[in-house]
């Protein structure tokens, strides 16, 4: 398999994950309909694009994830019960970002 395939695997799985987490924390364990809306609706943008492979789409979606991870930061830190959500939510986003910026960098080099 080849790189920009792999990378592209990688964005997603972390894109498909992170929806995951946001949908059990905020939707099974601590349920708050308005905040999950409201992480749900910036993720469905990029979706489109994502699953196409657009190189466009993965270069801008790599700002939008910054806030997931500043997301997961601040609650990993303020709330010691939910500490492992926000750690993961750190580590998907970390994922994304750089999966995303790799599928760009590497697809032009080819």
């Amino acid at each position: 398999m080849n790189r920009v395939r792999v990378f592209r695997w990688l964005t997603l799985l972390s894109y498909f994950a992170l929806v995951a987490v946001l949908v059990i924390w905020y939707g099974l364990l601590n349920p708050a309909p308005i905040i999950l809306l409201l992480l749900l609706v910036p993720l469905l943008f990029p979706l489109k694009g994502l699953l196409n492979g657009t190189p466009y789409t993965y270069a801008w979606s790599s700002f939008l994830i910054l806030l997931y991870f500043i997301h997961g930061v601040v609650e990993a830190y303020s709330l010691e019960a939910a500490r492992h959500l926000g750690v993961m939510e750190v580590i998907l986003s970390m994922t994304w970002f750089v999966a995303a910026i790799m599928y760009v960098r590497v697809g032009r080099e080819m």
